[in-house]
């Protein structure tokens, strides 16, 4: 393990959180890159702003981290934080996780993308101390980036890394995730093996309902037929990739994700009309009216978990 990945262990330690991020132009709008390096020391229990959001969730503006997807990189991101901001977001922190990192997960496994998950998610708990009272955050993944959201919540060891940070994750909303890939092949049996089949094992479905809240969002876009238009064949392929023979003429999705692949057990779905899977090309899960339908749904499952741990601690205290 290298002292990058090291760094960013031990998310679960009581007693604090060290911090280093990669922190980018647009830090001062909470967007987290890449160009110079940000060391920040976070005492979760000690911090002023800790907790006093227990007295008032309802009125919380959420910090937001996003994982981003396969083969993405952090600045297509950027339009997608200014609408969440736009729509009430305190701020954001994009993970710094870019296409080379899931070309040698193939290799290397999903660990060091959790590494580099969990820095972000670091630095995203700094700027929920300075901007939402130091309430859990709102973690978005696109992609297989739902899948990263939900193993930083493992509470066992992720290819030797400690993450364990469900008490600083307040929801997990995801957007074309294909969290079932069992009966998949070649793109789905990769991301299955990666790290499709880790979470399953490690925390199936729902795990932390409803201390945590959790939101699946998927797109019936693209209707797949061999023998259709060329965007209907390509779905067709492309969805025989994700879920293998489960996917026939005139299955649904966001012409890369079936629908029937994106749900997660116990967790509540949102199902869009016209939204892409990818990031540029047209509109897609980020796109303004997708967000516009997404969002307010994402921020009362962000805020219903809240309020059962404010009512939990209440009820304790």
């Amino acid at each position: 393990m290298t002292d990058e990945d090291r760094s960013a262990t031990n998310l679960g330690s009581p007693s604090g959180v060290g911090v280093e991020g990669q922190v980018g132009a647009a830090a001062t709008d909470g967007l987290v890159g890449a160009a110079t390096i940000l060391a920040v020391t976070i005492l979760a229990s000690t911090s002023p702003a800790a907790g006093t959001w227990m007295s008032h969730p309802a009125s919380i503006q959420p910090t937001v981290l996003i994982l981003g997807g396969f083969l993405t990189v952090p600045p297509m991101y950027r339009p997608l934080v200014q609408r969440l901001k736009d729509r009430g977001a305190a701020g954001a922190v994009v993970a710094s996780v870019w296409t080379p990192d899931w070309l040698l997960a193939g290799a290397r496994g999903i660990g060091p993308i959790c590494s580099r998950s969990a820095k972000a998610l670091r630095a995203a708990i700094s700027l929920s101390a300075e901007l939402s009272e130091g309430a859990p955050l709102l973690v978005i993944g696109h992609s297989a980036g739902g899948i990263t959201g939900r193993l930083l919540t493992a509470p066992e060891p992720v290819q030797g890394r400690r993450l364990g940070a469900a008490r600083w994750i307040g929801a997990i909303v995801t957007l074309g995730t294909p969290h079932r890939l069992a009966a998949g092949q070649g793109i789905g049996r990769r991301i299955n093996e990666v790290a499709a089949s880790t979470a399953a094992a490690i925390v199936p479905g729902a795990f932390f309902a409803p201390e945590i809240g959790y939101l699946t969002v998927a797109s019936r876009a693209i209707r797949s037929d061999p023998v259709g238009t060329g965007r209907e064949r390509v779905a067709y392929l492309l969805y025989r990739s994700v879920i293998g023979r489960a996917a026939v003429p005139g299955t649904e999705g966001d012409g890369l994700v079936p629908v029937v692949a994106a749900g997660l057990d116990g967790a509540r779905q949102v199902m869009l009309d016209g939204a892409a899977h990818g990031v540029s090309g047209g509109p897609w899960y980020g796109s303004a009216d997708a967000v516009d339908v997404w969002w307010p749904i994402a921020l009362e499952t962000w805020r219903s978990a809240l309020e059962h741990r404010a009512q939990a601690a209440r009820a304790a205290g």
